[in-house]
């Protein structure tokens, strides 16, 4: 068994929107040697609609896949890639340490929950058990030249008292990985404010206001990218850069990683195998930042651009 085995929960996005991210994910943690068992018959931890809907029938969503992974033999802790999953997971598992929380809990699901093994995301187990001096034994292609601007998003880290990961004003964890790739990490103020979200389902406007000034600040900063560790960001900075544009007159073209992908190409893996080809923002231009002679072969397969 390896020294690093964990019950993934990859989250409903990992199936379809966010496919490239747990392709790399997974890409990542095998050349990690981090082994993620799927947690068996796992359900959707409720995202945003839940929560918003009813704590305690969101809460039940959560504990019924807690109370799967404590069934797993031989691992050290539940590990998740999207930070809405880990928020769920670690917001649940926190309110289950209050007796009656925990007994609505277990009437819904008709049987008694445990609550014992560590969530992290993908982004902490690498952060902490591994430590960017150790992924930079892997990198054999730098990123040497490409300028990129570490989005955290509102999630990762915060509230500080149930995520407990990083400084939740101030998070550094990704910018340490990505200056291990050899890339050049773009310091802006906005690396935690929110991108907007789910509203981009009844509230559009918010979300390209908010987005843009996300990418105002990347840009203004001089990056050449945006790498991130979500789904929800991703999609609408990436997806929805044209709207953003259109909406704001603004003229921005920053591809938007996810960190998996920038990972993956600094370790020897190709642009096709990190579903670079699923990006909407085309990255050729921020690829080509990258010092010939350090730089990976990523011509991406008719990489997309962003759209309506």
């Amino acid at each position: 068994m390896s020294t690093f085995t964990y019950a993934y929960y990859p989250g409903c996005s990992a199936m379809g929107t966010s496919a490239e991210y747990e392709a790399s994910t997974r890409a990542l943690c095998s050349r990690l040697g981090i082994t993620l068992v799927e947690i068996p018959d796992w359900n959707c931890c409720g995202s945003t609609p839940a929560h918003a809907t009813d704590h305690t029938l969101a809460g039940a969503l959560v504990a019924r896949n807690l109370m799967l992974a404590e069934q797993m033999p031989d691992v050290r802790g539940i590990i998740t890639p999207c930070p809405s999953c880990l928020k769920n997971l670690k917001t649940t598992q926190h309110r289950l340490q209050r007796p009656a929380y925990r007994a609505g809990i277990e009437a819904l699901l008709d049987y008694p929950v445990q609550s014992t093994l560590p969530v992290k995301s993908v982004l902490q187990v690498i952060a902490e058990d591994f430590g960017p001096q150790r992924v930079q034994e892997h990198v054999t292609r730098p990123l040497t030249g490409m300028k990129v601007a570490p989005y955290y998003g509102c999630l990762m880290s915060r509230p500080p008292d149930v995520m407990a990961f990083d400084d939740h004003e101030n998070p550094v964890a990704l910018d340490g990985l990505l200056a291990a790739l050899g890339a050049t990490v773009v310091p802006y103020a906005m690396k935690v404010d929110c991108c907007g979200a789910s509203l981009a389902l009844t509230r559009r406007d918010i979300v390209t206001s908010l987005s843009c000034r996300l990418l105002d600040a990347a840009a203004e900063a001089g990056a050449h990218a945006m790498a991130t560790a979500c789904p929800m960001c991703q999609m609408n900075l990436d997806m929805r850069q044209q709207q953003i544009n259109r909406d704001n007159g603004t003229q921005f073209h920053m591809p938007v990683f996810y960190y998996t992908q920038l990972v993956g190409l600094a370790t020897g893996y190709t642009a096709a195998e990190m579903g670079l080809d699923k990006l909407c923002v085309s990255p050729a231009g921020a690829l080509a930042c990258i010092t010939p002679a350090a730089g990976p072969d990523t011509a991406p397969a008719q990489p997309r651009e962003a759209g309506a």
